[in-house]
Parts: structure tokens; C-alpha cells; sequence
């Protein structure tokens, strides 16, 4: 085991996923000579030459598009968006050809589209997106967005291995904050699969990211009060883990999904929803959403944090949920 930084573990992913497989490669913007925006590629020209890790020009339809295409003839890109806010960009080629083409003629796409999202940096409307809201209504695509260097690592790789495409959103508020014990041995974390972050019996939080340490902070918070709260982290968001979802409302009986995204059309309503159609004769209180406002992140560091879900927001909304 070694202890490194959530960054420093999926730079470790992409370069022992390229050592141990010639047909993986990367392409991006800035990501070669300038070792990308963030510095997850720093390094990786160096190693594995121009041919396997592209600049680009300034085109996320290009890119992806370009993506598709070396995945048709047997490559395996890792695409990077510099901002996810862009990912929308290259929103046809992600949705209308690569989820669908499985289904439209039988061929997986075996793609990664990576790069950081999310707030809490001050980088305003145009640089802390978290768009996965957009893309969990196209089926075909698998969608990740791990909150520790371990499950950033495992699931990389993971991603990078499977046969299909996959969006992997990195919190870039966790690049270099976040440190883990990470195996130097190889390891996968398997997609669709959510982990028990914290142990408790009075109510859950579902979340994920960056909000899975915020929920953290709140639940160890609470416990102070006699509130003994559970976090679920999803780690993957499609497939959603149904299973892991349920058993933990079946045990605690009250809900919290917290998601740094607007509240409205966020994957919150999906999981209410969820828990409604299966769970609903386990609950003692409605379902309750903490998300961002319905609103473009400010610049402005204390109107970002108005905005965002906080610890102090989540102790709020959690004795609210356990007071019904």
C-alpha cells in the first residue's frame, strides 16, 4: 500500500492500464506536453509516446467523435474533457451514437470520457458543472463518479476494461485534498456496485462524490446529538445499485439522497422514486433531496457556498428527516 492523492491514483490508473494493454490510449486537449489542466496526465507522453497520448484541438465533439471511431477498429481511448462542463459539446457522439451502438448494430464501444466536474473552487457557471443528470436517461452508458483514491484507481480501470462506453466524472474539489491507501498490486472496483461508507440505524444518505465526505462530516456531526446516520456511497450511477439502495432504507427507514447538482431533474428524484415503487412500506418519513439551487454556480465564493449542499445543510435536513 501506498498513501496518494485522488489525482495521483487515476494517473496510476491510466498509465498501468496503458502498460498492460497496447490498444488503450488517450486524447484530449493539452493533455500530452502540458500534462493536462490538472496534471492527471503529467508525465504520460513522456512514457508512451505522442501516438498514445493525443493533443487535440479545442473540439469535445471531435475528440469524442475521433474516440468512437478508433474504438470501432479495436483501440481503447480514454478521452479527457478539460472541463465536464463541455462534455455537452460532444453530446450526439456520446448519446446518439456511441450508448446506441450495441443496440443499433451489435458493437460495443469500448470508451472512456473523462474529466473533472463540480464546485466548491470558485470556478463559476462555465467550470463546476456536475452534468450526469444529462446523460442517465440515454441508456447504454455507464456512468461513474468515484469520492476516494481507491474506488478513483479500481473504478478507472474498471471503466477503462469494460466493453461499453463510460462517463467518469472526477470531483476536481477531491484532486488533491483526498488521500488513500492504494494497493500497488493490480485491482478493479466493479461498476454498478455502491459501498456502506458508514455504518448506522437512524436514517440514510445516499450520495456520492465529493458529497459522500460532506455527508461524513454531517453524519459524524449528528452522532454527537444521538443521530446515528448512515452513508451509502453509489460510486456508480448507471447502472444504479438497486439492491444496496434498498437495504439500507429497509434498515433505517428514513432517506436522504445528497447531490451537488440543481435539485430539479437530479438523479434525487430517480432514487425517491426507486425507494417509492419498492421500499415505500419501510418508510417513516418522505423522502427528502439536498442538492444545489435551481440556478448557474455563482463566482462568487459566498454565493457558491449558498448555493451548494453544505455540512451545516445536511445536519439541518437530517434532524428534519428524523423529527417527522
Amino acid at each position: 500500500m501506498a498513501v496518494v492523492t485522488y489525482l495521483e491514483a487515476l494517473r496510476q490508473a491510466l498509465a498501468e492500464e496503458m502498460a498492460r494493454d497496447e490498444r488503450v490510449f488517450l486524447i484530449g486537449e493539452d493533455i500530452a506536453t502540458y500534462g493536462g489542466a490538472f496534471k492527471v496526465t503529467e508525465g504520460l507522453a513522456d512514457r508512451f509516446g505522442a501516438a498514445r497520448v493525443v493533443d487535440t484541438p479545442i473540439s469535445e465533439s471531435a475528440i469524442v467523435g475521433a474516440a468512437v471511431g478508433a474504438a470501432y477498429m479495436g483501440m481503447r481511448p480514454v478521452a479527457e474533457m478539460q472541463f465536464m462542463d463541455f462534455v455537452g459539446c460532444a453530446f450526439d457522439m456520446i448519446t446518439n451514437f456511441a450508448a446506441k451502438s450495441r443496440y443499433r448494430c451489435g458493437l460495443g464501444v469500448p470508451l472512456v470520457v473523462r474529466g473533472p466536474c463540480g464546485g466548491g473552487v470558485g470556478g463559476g457557471p462555465f467550470h463546476s458543472v456536475n452534468p450526469e443528470a444529462f446523460f442517465l436517461n440515454t441508456p447504454g452508458l455507464k456512468i461513474v463518479e468515484p469520492s476516494t483514491a481507491y474506488d478513483a484507481k479500481g473504478l478507472l480501470k474498471a471503466a477503462i476494461r469494460d466493453e461499453d462506453p463510460v462517463l467518469f466524472f472526477e470531483h476536481k474539489f477531491l484532486y488533491r485534498r483526498i488521500k488513500d491507501d492504494v494497493p500497488e498490486e493490480d485491482y478493479i472496483v466493479p461498476l454498478g456496485k455502491a459501498i456502506v461508507r458508514r455504518e448506522g440505524r437512524d436514517a440514510t444518505i445516499v450520495t456520492f462524490g465529493a458529497m459522500v465526505h460532506t455527508a461524513l462530516d454531517a453524519a459524524t456531526a449528528l452522532a454527537g446529538e444521538g443521530v446515528d446516520v448512515e452513508v451509502l456511497d453509489l460510486r456508480t450511477l448507471a447502472p444504479l445499485d438497486r439492491d444496496a439502495i434498498l437495504t439500507s432504507v429497509a434498515k433505517t427507514s428514513r432517506v436522504a439522497a445528497l447531490y451537488e447538482a440543481p435539485r430539479t431533474g437530479g438523479i434525487g428524484g430517480e432514487i425517491a422514486a426507486l425507494i417509492a415503487e419498492e421500499a415505500f412500506e419501510f418508510l417513516d418519513a418522505p423522502v427528502m433531496r439536498i442538492a444545489s439551487l435551481d440556478t448557474p454556480v455563482p463566482y462568487s465564493p459566498p454565493l457558491e457556498a449558498a448555493f451548494l449542499p453544505t455540512r451545516d445543510k445536511v445536519i439541518a435536513a437530517v434532524k428534519q428527516l428524523v423529527a417527522y
